[in-house]
């Protein structure tokens, strides 16, 4: 019996995660999980789950749910809360399954403690890849992909040594706004960018998918989950969302990982491996009935997210971590409606313009920018 800790239960990674743990109740426990401000699906989590430690975002709720529910669940808030579930003595594995750099703090809680770590939340590899990765060498802790393209990237890799790889293909669907030109994005509202064609994903993630940025982000987190450099990694638009990814090698052998998107795949892999466990009730991939696969080249200029997040990969340090803040920050407005859709853009590229990169930052330091972007870029 595997025990989870979960950051992010009431989020799409999230409720996904509890789909796997209610299909194999006899593999997996859910002893702890943190949430956010969600409280009836969190009263409804815990209901049925009976996790023995919880986390919530506001005192106040806390406070009522220990009151509903009694001494035999610990309920505990904020941020030294997420560090509590995180680092939880029973849990086996962390899933961090949160949105956002907040997941930095836990995550590196959950790899101090040794526990296994199934990472869901990118910010925290794109703020402070170096950090998160030497941590987790230190204390022998392996960093599970649960992204559907690191994930078929892991697989792909699987008993290759490193030396025979050549490049990485991270596959992109293009997002909501994929088939439209620039000229056609000017104008273009939040409820068509949360449109996404293939995944059902959660607001923000959605977004960045439409800016071409969640994409951008993954480039720099696979930078650091595999220890390739940026120049072997590539992005390429394919809208079927069936191939997650690909590994080129040094033979020109290229394998990929297919599958029909469905997220409840990568996390039950990074649950279980190095074993599989089935899926009976997942659809099963039908190549026939598909009957063609497309792809195209990613056009730097018409997703200039894409072009910035390489800049800014390249040039490290807190770059990244100021490429992550404004991002966050500018999606947060285009969603309350403050910013058009290509401001995010434009906000991003003015922040990292501004900004004197730390070249090898301590996590105080990479805190102090984070903090310092999201003030200046607050309406």
């Amino acid at each position: 019996m595997k025990q989870i800790s979960l950051l992010g239960s009431t989020g799409s990674i999230g409720t996904q995660t509890l789909d796997v743990i209610r299909d194999y109740p006899d593999q997996f426990t859910l002893s702890a999980l943190a949430c956010g401000t969600n409280l009836e699906l969190c009263r409804n989590q815990i209901k049925e789950f009976q996790p023995k430690l919880v986390s919530v975002q506001r005192p106040e709720d806390a406070q009522t749910l220990a009151g509903e529910f009694g001494d035999s669940i610990e309920f505990l808030y904020g941020e030294e809360g997420l560090n509590e579930v995180a680092r939880y003595s029973e849990s086996d594995i962390v899933v961090t399954a949160i949105t956002g750099s907040i997941g930095l703090l836990p995550t590196l809680s959950a790899i101090k403690a040794k526990k296994a770590v199934a990472i869901a939340n990118k910010e925290t590899l794109v703020s402070a890849g170096h950090l998160v990765v030497s941590a987790a060498k230190e204390n022998d802790v392996p960093l599970i992909p649960v992204d559907s393209e690191h994930s078929a990237i892991f697989q792909a890799l699987n008993g290759e040594p490193k030396k025979a790889v050549d490049r990485l293909i991270l596959t992109a669907s293009g997002g909501s706004f994929r088939d439209k030109s620039r000229a056609e994005l000017d104008g273009v509202t939040v409820e068509q960018a949360l449109a996404h064609p293939n995944w059902s994903m959660g607001a923000k993630v959605t977004i960045d998918s439409a800016t071409m940025m969640n994409k951008g982000l993954e480039v720099i987190e696979a930078k650091w989950l595999f220890g390739l450099d940026y120049d072997q990694i590539d992005v390429l638009i394919h809208k079927e969302s069936i191939i997650h990814s690909m590994v080129e090698y040094v033979d020109r052998s290229v394998i990929a990982q297919l599958g029909t998107p469905d997220m409840r795949v990568p996390i039950q892999y990074a649950l279980t491996y190095p074993e599989r466990f089935a899926r009976p009730k997942h659809e099963r991939l039908d190549l026939a009935e598909l009957g063609k696969l497309h792809f195209e080249k990613m056009d730097m200029e018409r997703f200039r997210c894409m072009k910035l997040a390489y800049e800014a990969g390249r040039a490290g340090g807190t770059m990244t971590t100021v490429l992550n803040a404004a991002n966050e920050v500018a999606v947060c407005r285009f969603l309350q409606g403050e910013i058009t859709f290509l401001e995010i853009e434009r906000i991003i590229e003015e922040a990292l313009s501004a900004h004197s990169p730390i070249a090898h930052p301590s996590l105080e330091e990479i805190q102090a920018v984070d903090a310092s972007i999201r003030k200046q870029l607050q309406a």
